[in-house]
């Protein structure tokens, strides 16, 4: 005989499953593509080395960390969110500039190179292991190449992220918020009242009772 599911009906959301999120898992490919590039093609102390792994590992710290603290603080998980998002930015700058400063090129984001690691970026799960001839037998122009369009998915799919969080937030409000509703729904069904209505999101204007003009 089966085990009924849980009632999962408190103000703890069933958050905090970083490893499904594509945005994690880009910026993981990320991280251990950064890692090689930097150790391998980066001069022996060159500060842009620490530079470069520091801003991969904050992009998939940030997510990682956020995702788990999305089941008590919905506030920090944006922060953390947004601050993934930064580090990220801060490394794509850093492949540009690796490029531009040796004269190598960048590619267009309609050209077939491009084209073809997007294709790459629809495989899921995403790991290392799509990515790893590529860098084992290609030049580091195309590594970084490869790079920036990885990032470029990542930063896209962490906007969307931020964009949902933002969108949640209004709706749902904070744990504090969560509480009190809680809270609220379970004294209504004691009282056999039935539950308050949520509250209307901000900036929205309450619907005209019908027949009134």
């Amino acid at each position: 005989m089966s085990t009924p599911p849980e009632d999962n009906d408190g103000f703890l959301p069933d958050y905090g499953n970083y490893e499904d999120l594509l945005s994690f898992q880009k910026a993981e490919v990320v991280y251990d593509l950064t890692f090689r590039f930097a150790h391998k093609y980066l001069s022996k102390g060159d500060r842009t080395i620490d530079q470069m792994i520091q801003s991969a590992r904050s992009g998939k710290k940030n997510i990682l960390e956020g995702s788990k603290a999305s089941k008590t603080s919905s506030e920090m998980e944006l922060k953390l969110t947004n601050v993934a998002r930064a580090s990220l930015e801060e490394l794509l700058d850093d492949y540009r500039d690796y490029l531009r400063a040796r004269d190598l090129p960048i590619w267009d984001k309609d050209s077939k190179e491009a084209q073809y690691v997007r294709r790459l970026g629809r495989q899921t799960p995403q790991t290392y292991e799509l990515y790893r001839e590529f860098f084992e037998t290609r030049p580091p122009e195309i590594v970084a190449n490869i790079a920036l369009c990885l990032i470029h998915q990542t930063n896209y799919l962490v906007d969307q992220q931020i964009k949902r969080l933002e969108k949640d937030f209004l709706k749902n409000g904070g744990l504090r918020e969560r509480m009190t509703r809680a809270r609220l729904e379970a004294r209504a069904r004691q009282q056999g009242r039935p539950p308050p209505k949520p509250p209307q999101p901000p900036g929205k204007s309450p619907r005209p009772e019908e027949g009134r003009s």
